[in-house]
């Protein structure tokens, strides 16, 4: 690791911990050319991922897209934002369990709606109506006659 005050590449660890968001280690480093002291910080490398959507279109994966969903069905529902917060990472960390690079939109719909499915059903019927595109009433009423059936 170069000092980024001399540029000198000796430079040795003091202090490790991990860092407050839990996922990195924070490393205190010493060069030992000019004493100065500064911090590193080292976390695991992410796969990057790829969202394949309907059209067959790539996009990187972009969390605050399912917080945007989830939130705008659940608006004025019992549900609160440790509930919303807690059911979006457990979607990401299912996506990135896969271990896959790609993965369809449709995968994370899926996982999105069974989630919602067991927190709150009015919320899981909006955002199965946009996500599986209800064409019309009847459509919408198909998918409350599966519920009320799979109750």
């Amino acid at each position: 690791m170069k000092c980024p005050f001399c540029g000198k590449e000796n430079t040795r660890v003091i202090d490790s911990r991990p860092a407050e968001d839990g996922l990195s280690i924070r490393r205190r480093r010493e060069c030992d050319e000019c004493d100065k002291r500064f911090t590193t910080y080292e976390k695991v490398e992410a796969i990057p991922l790829v969202v394949i959507k309907k059209d067959n279109s790539r996009v990187p994966f972009d969390r605050e897209k399912i917080v945007q969903g989830v939130f705008a069905s659940c608006h004025k529902r019992p549900v609160s934002v440790e509930q919303i917060t807690s059911l979006v990472d457990e979607v990401e960390n299912a996506i990135y369990n896969m271990e896959e690079r790609e993965i369809p939109s449709s995968v994370i719909g899926q996982m999105v709606m069974e989630k919602l499915k067991n927190l709150d059903m009015v919320a899981y019927v909006r955002f199965a109506s946009v996500y599986r595109e209800f064409k019309d009433v009847n459509t919408f009423m198909d998918e409350l006659k599966n519920i009320l059936e799979n109750k």
